[in-house]
């Protein structure tokens, strides 16, 4: 099959990134940048940079990656995933009001619980996989939905089209924290989002060994907006790591695939153990999400939960690991496992953790690309 290079595939984009774009060597790989500031040719003139916290050459690659990757019209790389949300929320005023998935990252409800909502902005935590509950959540002071779709630690699945279209019914921010998928798998403003939110630490870095977020605009208008408020608080990305994102970049396709099919066995795998009570995996057909999956993304990803029959199985299996890390994180190569209800989930409320599903018989795997054989392998002697 020939292939003209204005129509090359998302997977042989990524792999270029940065090729041919360091005219003055010809470097295949693109330079960092580690100047603080640059001189400038004349007064009243630029070079295009000035101070590295409004614009680097590095960072500006990257951020050009991104909105190109996504579709969108401006990316914006910052320190961390939750450096990219508060510049978000900065977006909102005092007497605001978001409509967020209940199933969501517990770093998201505790910034907009314990620091946003000091500051007057007030938030409604709904089932995001019922369209209808997400409508009666609306408020006249609602300004946004926030969706994180396959939700954590339960992937539920939200059905992005019947939201964006709700969202333009009522004139809300559409932003959907993609982190699980990439875009690679799922592609949100397809559906009409508005906003798409990334902890770049996961699945775009990939290999545990960096720490980074990411925001990236649907319109040039909004996307000016965001860099306003990444320019004016200065959460960016160093031109180091955005080096090192660039690189991971371009093995994401590949490492996705990867990901996916060791899931997918894993998942299945579970399902026949007897201390394993329910299995959290979209690709599995029983799976609630499943067919929804299936119409709105390119695979089902590599995270997934399983419940098992007493919180101290669920300790034993993780002191017993060998191969899966007991650590926090997801998405890296190498797979990991945590117990939400006390690490990543921590910071919701007892009573509020339970009625999700969120207890201390739950744990999350986020699957590598080891070989299948040997996770299940590691995980067979755990669960022994």
């Amino acid at each position: 099959m020939t292939c003209q290079p204005q129509h090359l595939t998302l997977e042989s984009r990524l792999v270029q990134t940065g090729v041919g774009r360091d005219e003055r060597t010809g470097g295949i790989s693109f330079p960092i940048y580690p100047s603080a500031t640059y001189r400038h040719p004349g007064v009243g003139e630029s070079t295009g940079y000035d101070y590295t916290r409004s614009g680097n050459p590095t960072r500006q690659l990257l951020e050009e990656t991104l909105a190109e990757l996504e579709g969108g019209a401006r990316g914006l790389a910052f320190a961390s995933g939750m450096a990219a949300l508060t510049t978000l929320f900065l977006h909102f005023a005092a007497g605001d009001h978001l409509v967020v998935s209940e199933d969501l990252y517990g770093g998201t409800y505790r910034i907009l619980d314990q620091v946003f909502g000091k500051l007057g902005l007030s938030a409604s935590y709904v089932n995001t996989a019922d369209t209808a509950a997400v409508a009666a959540a609306i408020r006249p002071q609602s300004k946004a939905l926030l969706v994180e779709t396959p939700g954590n630690p339960l992937l539920g699945v939200a059905d992005l089209a019947a939201l964006g279209a709700l969202c333009r019914e009522h004139g809300l921010l559409f932003i959907v924290d993609n982190t699980f998928l990439t875009p690679v798998l799922q592609r949100p403003f397809e559906f009409g989002a508005d906003v798409t939110v990334y902890s770049a630490t996961k699945y775009f870095g990939g290999h545990n060994d960096l720490c980074a977020g990411a925001l990236v605009a649907r319109t040039a208008d909004l996307g000016e907006r965001l860099y306003f408020l990444q320019n004016s608080t200065g959460g960016i990305l160093p031109p180091q790591d955005c080096w090192l994102l660039l690189r991971s970049l371009k093995t994401l396709s590949l490492r996705l695939e990867r990901h996916c099919a060791n899931a997918l066995s894993v998942a299945r795998w579970l399902k026949t153990r007897q201390k394993v009570t329910a299995v959290y995996y979209p690709g599995l057909e029983e799976h609630p999400g499943h067919e929804l999956s299936k119409r709105q993304t390119a695979g089902f990803g590599g995270m997934l939960s399983f419940r098992v029959n007493t919180p101290e199985t669920a300790r034993q299996v993780l002191k017993r690991l060998r191969l899966v890390s007991f650590a926090e994180s997801l998405g890296g190569v190498e797979s990991l496992m945590t117990l939400p209800a006390v690490q990543t989930h921590a910071d919701i409320p007892e009573a509020e953790r339970l009625r999700l599903g969120i207890c201390d018989r739950l744990l999350r795997l986020s699957v590598g690309i080891e070989s299948a054989c040997d996770i299940i392998a590691d995980l067979e002697q755990a669960l022994t």
